[in-house]
């Protein structure tokens, strides 16, 4: 009886840390090598490197740190210099959130901070990286880019 009992203990356990290791959120060790590949998808409106200049979208060099909305000379929408002035900056978290989806994320941001006024319109931001891996190795890409 007393081996029995062991054993269901024993089950218990491991049905609980398998439970746990099936919750646990996903981690993903970020790839630069795999971003700057990733990066190429966006190369047709931002430049990144030594001679990067603002295009269709600003250049991307220091991005992260950076305030929103203040790469000098370019033209943002009012949507993102809403944010910029409302306190935003592209760190690593704001970067893969906003990836999913721009305008969604500047809406939501402006929002948050008592300003749904000034939460309208688009940015000029269209395209929108749905792997949350890839969004993290552009990051991770870009911080190299400085």
């Amino acid at each position: 009886m007393v081996s029995m009992s062991k054993y269901v203990i024993a089950s218990g356990l491991a049905l609980a840390g398998l439970a746990t290791l099936a919750l646990a959120p996903s981690s993903h060790a970020q790839d630069a090598a795999n971003g700057e590949t990733v990066f190429k998808k966006c190369r047709a409106c931002h430049q990144v490197g030594a001679t990067a200049k603002n295009g269709v979208g600003p250049a991307q060099n220091g991005v992260v740190g950076r305030k929103a909305g203040t790469v000098e000379g370019f033209a943002y929408s009012d949507l993102n210099k809403a944010a910029g002035e409302a306190g935003l900056v592209w760190d690593e978290a704001n970067i893969v959130e906003y990836l999913v989806d721009p305008n969604g994320f500047l809406k939501k941001f402006l929002i948050d901070k008592g300003q749904a006024a000034k939460a309208e319109g688009v940015t000029k931001m269209t395209y929108k990286l749905a792997d949350e891996a890839d969004r993290k190795d552009v990051v991770a890409y870009l911080k190299t880019q400085k």
